[in-house]
């Protein structure tokens, strides 16, 4: 059985959804956990720390070992604090679940300054303010996860949901270089982008009887997404770099993909129109490759033209 017993994890938006039942999971694996949440709604706005605190009695009533965290992640001192609280209770951080988030649909064209802020400030500065502390933790300690949650809103697109959409796609940018960046130093880095019936669906559907009515609604329970995010966060995940979607207990590899393309004639200098004329070898997506950093897709290219790197 995957266990963490001896680590050390922090879930932040822990005390609600998907995040509780995370932190719920790592805990009943052995994990001490740091329960973070501010306690506030779904749209960002106020604060209750009995959130945290009720996620962290019911873990200690089951035999196991939590802290509460109140502090916002929209700050780099509450990241710090955050991290800080894992080290100084339990002495070590081996995984980071970057879960806290708001939810808000507004059409693009009503977007407010104050709207995108707002979303970016929680999903991706917050994915920042947490992460780097404790990625100075875990290259310290030679080990460390991180667990990003982002979305198929980032990925795909998701209409009324430009903020929300460019926050979570961001993340998984942010993932990507810890991933590279973290290698030598055993830290690994991977995304998930889940489905689930949580406060996230149903504080932003107004009518009870339209969820009912929606059958997907009943096959997308929170609990189908755990799995894959505990495993990303265990000592038995070797993968690093990669995103993966948690939907209906379908789990699948979403990734971004590089199509071979057209080459212009080597020291031709190619036109619009000559874009317009191989448009279709320009779109085409077979054959493609998933190059593992810009480096990559750089030097494939050089190689194809015979130019030395």
């Amino acid at each position: 059985m995957i266990d963490f017993t001896d680590q050390v994890a922090v879930v932040t938006g822990a005390g609600r959804g998907l995040g509780r039942l995370y932190a719920l999971e790592l805990a009943r694996r052995g994990a001490s956990v740091v329960v973070n949440d501010l306690g506030g709604t779904m749209h960002g706005e106020g604060a209750d720390t009995a959130v945290a605190d009720e996620v962290v009695a019911e873990i200690e009533h089951a035999g196991g070992t939590a802290v509460a965290s109140h502090d916002s992640v929209a700050n780099p001192e509450g990241g710090e604090a955050i991290v800080g609280l894992a080290v100084e209770r339990f002495g070590r951080l081996d995984a980071v679940i970057s879960n806290a988030g708001i939810f808000s649909s507004v059409a693009f064209d009503e977007l407010s300054v104050d709207d995108w802020r707002k979303m970016l400030a929680v999903h991706l500065d917050g994915g920042f303010y947490l992460s780097q502390p404790a990625y100075r933790v875990m290259k310290r300690q030679k080990y460390g996860r991180f667990v990003f949650i982002s979305s198929s809103a980032g990925m795909f697109g998701q209409p009324m949901e430009a903020h929300y959409a460019a926050a979570k796609a961001g993340l998984v940018g942010l993932s990507n270089v810890i991933a590279i960046e973290g290698a030598e130093h055993g830290i690994l880095s991977n995304t998930v982008l889940p489905f689930g019936f949580s406060r996230m669906v149903t504080e932003t559907v107004g009518d009870p009887k339209v969820l009912e009515g929606i059958g997907f609604l009943n096959v997308i329970k929170p609990e189908l997404v755990v799995p894959i995010v505990a495993f990303l966060a265990s000592r038995d995940c070797q993968l690093t770099h990669q995103n993966y979607s948690a939907c209906a207990g379908r789990f699948a590899r979403v990734f971004v993909g590089l199509g071979e393309g057209w080459f212009a004639e080597r020291d031709s200098e190619p036109t619009t129109d000559d874009i317009a004329a191989h448009l279709s070898e320009v779109s085409a997506t077979e054959p493609f490759t998933v190059p593992g950093s810009i480096f990559e897709e750089v030097f494939a290219i050089a190689a194809q033209l015979g130019v030395t790197t």
